[in-house]
Protein backbone atom coordinates (compact mmCIF):
# COMPACT_ATOMS: atom_id res chain seq x y z
CA UNK A 1 0.00 0.00 0.00
CA UNK A 2 2.91 2.33 0.67
CA UNK A 3 3.72 2.34 -3.04
CA UNK A 4 0.22 3.65 -3.80
CA UNK A 5 0.84 6.63 -1.52
CA UNK A 6 4.25 7.17 -3.14
CA UNK A 7 2.66 7.32 -6.60
CA UNK A 8 -0.37 9.48 -5.74
CA UNK A 9 1.68 12.72 -5.85
CA UNK A 10 3.22 11.68 -9.18
CA UNK A 11 -0.16 11.57 -10.91
CA UNK A 12 -2.03 14.17 -8.85
CA UNK A 13 0.69 16.81 -9.10
CA UNK A 14 1.66 15.80 -12.64
CA UNK A 15 -1.85 16.39 -14.00
CA UNK A 16 -2.40 19.65 -12.07
CA UNK A 17 -0.61 21.89 -14.64
CA UNK A 18 -2.69 20.44 -17.48
CA UNK A 19 -5.92 20.84 -15.51
CA UNK A 20 -5.50 24.55 -14.75
CA UNK A 21 -3.79 25.47 -18.02
CA UNK A 22 -6.69 24.12 -20.08
CA UNK A 23 -9.13 26.58 -18.43
CA UNK A 24 -9.64 29.45 -20.87
CA UNK A 25 -9.06 33.03 -19.74
CA UNK A 26 -7.84 31.92 -16.29
CA UNK A 27 -5.38 34.35 -14.69
CA UNK A 28 -2.76 33.31 -12.13
CA UNK A 29 -5.15 34.55 -9.42
CA UNK A 30 -7.97 32.37 -10.84
CA UNK A 31 -5.67 29.35 -10.84
CA UNK A 32 -4.44 29.98 -7.28
CA UNK A 33 -7.95 30.58 -5.91
CA UNK A 34 -9.42 27.60 -7.77
CA UNK A 35 -6.69 25.25 -6.59
CA UNK A 36 -7.16 26.35 -2.98
CA UNK A 37 -10.95 25.95 -3.17
CA UNK A 38 -10.81 22.51 -4.81
CA UNK A 39 -8.27 21.25 -2.28
CA UNK A 40 -10.32 22.52 0.65
CA UNK A 41 -13.58 20.95 -0.59
CA UNK A 42 -12.08 17.49 -1.20
CA UNK A 43 -10.15 17.44 2.07
CA UNK A 44 -13.12 18.80 4.03
CA UNK A 45 -15.30 15.95 2.72
CA UNK A 46 -12.57 13.47 3.64
CA UNK A 47 -12.43 14.92 7.16
CA UNK A 48 -16.20 14.40 7.56
CA UNK A 49 -16.04 10.83 6.25
CA UNK A 50 -12.97 9.61 8.17
CA UNK A 51 -13.28 11.83 11.26
CA UNK A 52 -9.62 11.46 12.30
CA UNK A 53 -8.33 12.38 15.76
CA UNK A 54 -7.83 16.15 15.66
CA UNK A 55 -4.43 17.51 16.68
CA UNK A 56 -3.98 21.30 16.80
CA UNK A 57 -0.19 21.09 16.36
CA UNK A 58 -0.60 19.08 13.16
CA UNK A 59 -3.34 21.45 11.98
CA UNK A 60 -1.33 24.65 12.49
CA UNK A 61 1.85 23.07 11.15
CA UNK A 62 -0.10 22.08 8.06
CA UNK A 63 -1.52 25.61 7.76
CA UNK A 64 1.99 27.07 7.65
CA UNK A 65 2.96 24.51 5.00
CA UNK A 66 -0.13 25.38 2.93
CA UNK A 67 0.58 29.09 3.03
CA UNK A 68 4.17 28.39 1.94
CA UNK A 69 2.86 26.24 -0.93
CA UNK A 70 0.86 29.17 -2.32
CA UNK A 71 4.12 31.14 -2.57
CA UNK A 72 5.70 28.37 -4.62
CA UNK A 73 2.61 27.88 -6.77
CA UNK A 74 2.40 31.56 -7.70
CA UNK A 75 5.86 31.17 -9.23
CA UNK A 76 4.89 28.02 -11.11
CA UNK A 77 1.60 29.33 -12.46
CA UNK A 78 3.36 32.49 -13.64
CA UNK A 79 5.93 30.28 -15.36
CA UNK A 80 3.21 28.27 -17.14
CA UNK A 81 1.83 31.45 -18.69
CA UNK A 82 5.22 32.94 -19.53
CA UNK A 83 7.42 30.10 -20.84
CA UNK A 84 5.09 27.07 -20.81
CA UNK A 85 4.50 24.02 -18.62
CA UNK A 86 7.13 21.84 -20.32
CA UNK A 87 9.88 24.32 -19.47
CA UNK A 88 8.70 25.60 -16.09
CA UNK A 89 8.25 22.20 -14.43
CA UNK A 90 11.81 20.90 -14.99
CA UNK A 91 13.30 24.18 -13.72
CA UNK A 92 11.06 24.20 -10.66
CA UNK A 93 11.81 20.52 -10.03
CA UNK A 94 15.57 21.09 -10.16
CA UNK A 95 15.38 23.87 -7.59
CA UNK A 96 13.33 21.73 -5.21
CA UNK A 97 15.63 18.74 -5.67
CA UNK A 98 18.48 20.82 -4.29
CA UNK A 99 16.71 22.13 -1.22
CA UNK A 100 14.49 19.34 0.12
CA UNK A 101 17.02 16.47 0.27
CA UNK A 102 19.55 18.77 1.92
CA UNK A 103 17.04 19.53 4.66
CA UNK A 104 16.28 15.80 4.96
CA UNK A 105 19.97 15.05 5.54
CA UNK A 106 20.92 18.07 7.67
CA UNK A 107 17.78 18.42 9.81
CA UNK A 108 16.17 14.97 9.90
CA UNK A 109 19.43 12.95 9.61
CA UNK A 110 18.32 10.74 6.74
CA UNK A 111 20.80 8.82 4.55
CA UNK A 112 22.91 8.01 7.63
CA UNK A 113 25.18 5.34 6.13
CA UNK A 114 28.03 6.20 3.72
CA UNK A 115 26.39 3.97 1.08
CA UNK A 116 23.08 5.79 1.40
CA UNK A 117 24.80 9.18 1.14
CA UNK A 118 26.76 8.06 -1.95
CA UNK A 119 23.82 6.69 -3.89
CA UNK A 120 21.55 9.48 -2.68
CA UNK A 121 24.01 12.07 -3.97
CA UNK A 122 24.42 10.24 -7.29
CA UNK A 123 20.65 10.03 -7.64
CA UNK A 124 20.26 13.76 -7.08
CA UNK A 125 22.98 14.47 -9.67
CA UNK A 126 21.06 12.39 -12.23
CA UNK A 127 17.82 14.15 -11.32
CA UNK A 128 19.41 17.56 -11.73
CA UNK A 129 20.91 16.55 -15.09
CA UNK A 130 17.50 15.28 -16.16
CA UNK A 131 15.82 18.52 -15.18
CA UNK A 132 18.52 20.48 -17.03
CA UNK A 133 18.09 18.44 -20.22
CA UNK A 134 14.33 18.99 -20.09
CA UNK A 135 14.84 22.74 -19.84
CA UNK A 136 17.03 22.96 -22.96
CA UNK A 137 15.80 24.11 -26.35
CA UNK A 138 12.58 25.68 -25.06
CA UNK A 139 9.34 26.24 -26.96
CA UNK A 140 9.91 28.41 -30.03
CA UNK A 141 7.04 30.81 -29.36
CA UNK A 142 8.58 32.12 -26.14
CA UNK A 143 11.08 34.96 -26.05
CA UNK A 144 14.49 34.09 -24.52
CA UNK A 145 14.46 37.44 -22.68
CA UNK A 146 11.68 36.10 -20.44
CA UNK A 147 13.75 33.19 -19.11
CA UNK A 148 16.01 35.09 -16.65
CA UNK A 149 13.02 36.78 -15.01
CA UNK A 150 11.12 33.50 -14.68
CA UNK A 151 14.19 31.67 -13.32
CA UNK A 152 14.68 34.41 -10.71
CA UNK A 153 11.01 34.20 -9.73
CA UNK A 154 11.19 30.40 -9.47
CA UNK A 155 14.34 30.62 -7.34
CA UNK A 156 12.57 32.87 -4.84
CA UNK A 157 9.18 31.15 -4.78
CA UNK A 158 10.61 27.61 -4.65
CA UNK A 159 11.55 28.33 -1.04
CA UNK A 160 7.82 28.04 -0.37
CA UNK A 161 7.75 24.58 -1.95
CA UNK A 162 10.78 23.49 0.07
CA UNK A 163 9.11 24.59 3.31
CA UNK A 164 5.83 22.90 2.36
CA UNK A 165 7.59 19.63 1.47
CA UNK A 166 9.63 19.40 4.68
CA UNK A 167 7.21 20.59 7.40
CA UNK A 168 5.08 17.36 7.30
CA UNK A 169 8.19 15.38 8.28
CA UNK A 170 8.17 17.06 11.70
CA UNK A 171 4.48 16.32 12.31
CA UNK A 172 3.17 13.04 13.73
CA UNK A 173 -0.59 13.51 13.61
CA UNK A 174 -3.14 12.26 11.10
CA UNK A 175 -2.16 12.91 7.50
CA UNK A 176 -5.72 14.06 6.79
CA UNK A 177 -5.60 16.61 9.63
CA UNK A 178 -2.19 17.84 8.45
CA UNK A 179 -3.43 18.40 4.94
CA UNK A 180 -6.72 19.90 6.10
CA UNK A 181 -4.55 22.46 7.91
CA UNK A 182 -2.63 22.95 4.65
CA UNK A 183 -5.87 23.68 2.81
CA UNK A 184 -6.89 26.29 5.38
CA UNK A 185 -3.44 27.88 5.06
CA UNK A 186 -3.79 27.81 1.27
CA UNK A 187 -7.16 29.58 1.42
CA UNK A 188 -5.76 32.26 3.75
CA UNK A 189 -2.68 32.82 1.59
CA UNK A 190 -4.79 32.83 -1.60
CA UNK A 191 -7.02 35.53 -0.07
CA UNK A 192 -3.97 37.63 0.81
CA UNK A 193 -2.64 37.15 -2.74
CA UNK A 194 -5.96 38.26 -4.23
CA UNK A 195 -5.90 41.36 -2.04
CA UNK A 196 -2.34 42.22 -3.05
CA UNK A 197 -3.11 41.74 -6.75
CA UNK A 198 -6.52 43.45 -6.43
CA UNK A 199 -8.26 40.41 -7.91
CA UNK A 200 -10.73 39.60 -5.14
CA UNK A 201 -13.45 39.17 -7.77
CA UNK A 202 -11.66 35.93 -8.63
CA UNK A 203 -13.40 34.21 -5.71
CA UNK A 204 -16.69 34.10 -7.59
CA UNK A 205 -15.30 34.00 -11.15
CA UNK A 206 -16.22 31.04 -13.35
CA UNK A 207 -12.59 30.46 -14.32
CA UNK A 208 -11.59 30.04 -10.67
CA UNK A 209 -14.21 27.38 -10.04
CA UNK A 210 -13.23 25.54 -13.22
CA UNK A 211 -9.67 25.45 -11.86
CA UNK A 212 -10.92 23.80 -8.67
CA UNK A 213 -10.65 20.41 -10.39
CA UNK A 214 -6.91 20.93 -10.35
CA UNK A 215 -7.19 21.58 -6.63
CA UNK A 216 -8.83 18.17 -6.13
CA UNK A 217 -5.97 16.54 -8.03
CA UNK A 218 -3.45 18.42 -5.92
CA UNK A 219 -5.24 17.41 -2.70
CA UNK A 220 -5.20 13.71 -3.62
CA UNK A 221 -1.50 13.89 -4.41
CA UNK A 222 -0.68 15.86 -1.27
CA UNK A 223 -2.49 13.51 1.10
CA UNK A 224 -0.55 10.66 -0.50
CA UNK A 225 2.66 12.67 -0.06
CA UNK A 226 2.07 13.33 3.65
CA UNK A 227 1.46 9.60 4.26
CA UNK A 228 4.48 8.66 2.13
CA UNK A 229 6.74 11.06 4.08
CA UNK A 230 5.69 9.48 7.37
CA UNK A 231 6.13 5.93 6.01
CA UNK A 232 9.25 6.30 3.86
CA UNK A 233 11.06 9.48 4.99
CA UNK A 234 11.22 12.86 3.33
CA UNK A 235 13.98 12.11 0.81
CA UNK A 236 12.37 9.00 -0.71
CA UNK A 237 8.85 10.45 -0.72
CA UNK A 238 9.94 13.79 -2.15
CA UNK A 239 12.22 12.40 -4.86
CA UNK A 240 9.54 9.98 -6.11
CA UNK A 241 6.93 12.75 -6.06
CA UNK A 242 9.06 14.84 -8.39
CA UNK A 243 8.51 12.29 -11.15
CA UNK A 244 5.33 14.29 -11.66
CA UNK A 245 7.54 16.37 -13.96
CA UNK A 246 7.46 13.49 -16.48
CA UNK A 247 3.66 13.62 -16.71
CA UNK A 248 3.46 17.41 -16.75
CA UNK A 249 6.18 17.74 -19.40
CA UNK A 250 4.54 15.21 -21.71
CA UNK A 251 1.10 16.78 -21.18
CA UNK A 252 2.54 20.13 -22.25
CA UNK A 253 3.49 18.61 -25.60
CA UNK A 254 0.47 16.35 -26.10
CA UNK A 255 -2.40 18.52 -24.86
CA UNK A 256 -1.23 22.13 -24.55
CA UNK A 257 0.36 22.49 -27.98
CA UNK A 258 3.84 23.35 -26.69
CA UNK A 259 6.59 22.66 -29.20
CA UNK A 260 10.38 22.38 -29.28
CA UNK A 261 13.00 22.25 -31.97
CA UNK A 262 13.84 18.70 -33.16
CA UNK A 263 16.92 18.47 -30.94
CA UNK A 264 14.77 19.61 -28.03
CA UNK A 265 12.67 16.45 -28.17
CA UNK A 266 15.82 14.31 -27.95
CA UNK A 267 17.03 16.36 -24.98
CA UNK A 268 13.63 16.02 -23.32
CA UNK A 269 13.62 12.23 -23.79
CA UNK A 270 17.13 12.01 -22.30
CA UNK A 271 16.08 14.24 -19.44
CA UNK A 272 13.08 12.09 -18.57
CA UNK A 273 15.25 8.94 -18.60
CA UNK A 274 17.73 10.62 -16.25
CA UNK A 275 14.90 11.65 -13.93
CA UNK A 276 13.59 8.08 -13.76
CA UNK A 277 17.09 6.68 -13.20
CA UNK A 278 17.87 9.21 -10.50
CA UNK A 279 14.63 8.51 -8.65
CA UNK A 280 15.23 4.76 -8.73
CA UNK A 281 18.85 5.14 -7.58
CA UNK A 282 17.92 7.42 -4.71
CA UNK A 283 15.04 5.21 -3.55
CA UNK A 284 16.43 1.68 -3.95
CA UNK A 285 19.78 2.32 -2.27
Amino acid sequence: MKYVFLLLPVFGWGLLPLSVSKVKHASVANQIIGTAIGSFILTGLLMLLVQPAFDWLSFWGGAVAGAAWIIGQVGQYTGYRTIGVSKTMPLSTALQLIGVPLIGVLVFHEWQTPRAKLFGALGIVLLLLGAYCNSLNGPLKHEPTKYPKVILLLCMTSLGYIACSTIPRALTGSSIVIFFGECVGMLAAAWIYSLLTKETTGWHARASWLCSGGGALYAAGSIGYVVAVQQNGINTAFVISQLAVVISTLSGFLFLGERKQKLGYVETGLGLCLLLGGAMLTTLF
